[in-house]
């Protein structure tokens, strides 16, 4: 059967089960150390990590979002975009409950897009937070477009203040294995070289969603140090994957206050001059 009668539109908005997930602080304590997280109420379990968000739908998005797709390209997929709508942090002892369903599917000229999206909520069943991931499918062929793309986030030169503020950060030799560990992602694309190179790469590659735990610190670090819970909407274009020997430079531009909220744009390179995150977008809350 030709591969692009296999893409499934029939999959768009379609709500999956829910499932359950507790939230044990130490595990959160976990994340926040395997990310490096400097931020004192993310590694005293206050509050778990932005990124965090994603432990308890990360099996749910992917099997929901790979069920969009036939066998053969499960394995192609790339992390393209990521975008937390955060109502409140979770905290350690929450009870969550998540559900997915796929919003839209778009072919490229090289792949296809789906983008899915979870919903998780408390144990009163109000919204904790909402995420959107799109799943970019190398070599699947469907020249079609059907539902809603993700949310916007990109923002282009002409919108970039002339001031920015830049952070640097260094991925440790054993980033992506404690990661892995605290994640849960067991993808041998970030653990075997030799797997990793098999599949196009340079070599074993950070986790999209590790990166992005990075540039959450530089950001937050930077415009809200004491009250990280004032985060509302966290949101990424993965580049191109980087790797643990890279240094990685994120500069944040202020976009200015809409509605009491405050936007920032930001984006991250490595040490070799290349694009590792692009049309990232961060809204904080009144403090």
């Amino acid at each position: 059967m030709d591969r692009e009668h296999e893409i499934d539109p029939a999959a768009i908005g379609v709500w999956s089960e829910s499932v359950e997930f507790a939230v044990d602080g130490a595990h959160s304590v976990a994340y926040a150390e395997a990310t490096n997280d400097p931020i004192s109420q993310h590694l005293d379990g206050t509050y778990a990590p932005p990124v965090y968000a994603v432990i308890p739908t990360f099996n749910l998005l992917a099997a929901t979002t790979m069920g969009a797709v036939p066998d053969d390209l499960m394995l192609k997929i790339l992390h393209g975009e990521q975008d937390f709508q955060i109502h409140r942090p979770i905290v350690s002892g929450d009870v969550l409950t998540s559900r997915a369903k796929v919003v839209g599917i778009s072919g490229k000229s090289s792949g296809v897009v789906v983008t899915t999206i979870a919903e998780t909520r408390d144990a009163t069943g109000e919204l904790v937070n909402e995420q959107y991931f799109s799943g970019f499918f190398r070599g699947g062929n469907w020249p079609h477009q059907a539902g809603e793309p993700a949310r916007e986030h990109t923002f282009g030169e002409s919108q970039r203040p002339n001031t920015s503020t830049a952070v640097i950060q260094k991925f440790d030799p054993d980033q992506t294995f404690r990661y892995a560990a605290a994640s849960g992602d067991p993808m041998p694309i970030h653990t075997d070289d030799d797997f990793a190179r098999s599949m196009g790469m340079p070599g074993i590659i950070i986790h999209g969603l590790c990166t992005m735990a990075f540039t959450s610190h530089a950001v937050l670090t930077t415009v809200c140090p004491d009250d990280p819970a004032r985060l509302k909407r966290l949101a990424v274009r993965f580049s191109s994957p980087a790797q643990p020997k890279h240094v990685i430079t994120t500069s944040i531009w202020d976009l200015g206050e809409t509605d009491g909220l405050r936007s920032y744009a930001f984006e991250t390179s490595n040490d070799e001059g290349k694009a590792v995150i692009k049309d990232g977008l961060a809204v904080i809350g009144p403090a």
